[in-house]
């Protein structure tokens, strides 16, 4: 895995968590807004917008690098529009940088012929 492939992937990951969270507290807020007169969703909503569209950004450029297959692709997008998707995309992409550094260093010790 090259560098920029490793960059993607990373920034990637460090907006799914927010992105998850971000989705909860708009629920959160959402069923505040029902239930009492505190009104936190026009906020909430476009924090949780900015994260979601540099989710999809970061999404769009980490597939183009990782040349991932569409099924493993479309899972890290099913995944940011699950409210807690997020989370499981971050584990998922960190066992993935992980497997990816273990063969890049196999490979440069002459361990792996890849």
């Amino acid at each position: 895995m090259d560098l920029k492939t490793a960059t993607a992937l990373r920034r990637l990951r460090l907006v799914s968590a927010p992105e998850a969270i971000s989705f909860l507290l708009l629920l959160v807020c959402s069923v505040l807004k029902r239930t009492t007169d505190f009104n936190a969703v026009p906020a909430m909503g476009m924090i949780h917008g900015v994260l979601f569209v540099l989710y999809v950004i970061f999404w769009a450029d980490a597939w183009n690098r990782a040349k991932w297959p569409l099924k493993t692709a479309a899972l890290y997008f099913v995944l940011s529009i699950l409210p807690t998707g997020g989370f499981f995309a971050d584990r998922k992409l960190k066992r993935e940088a992980e497997t990816a550094v273990i063969a890049s260093r196999a490979r440069q010790e002459g361990v792996v012929n890849a």
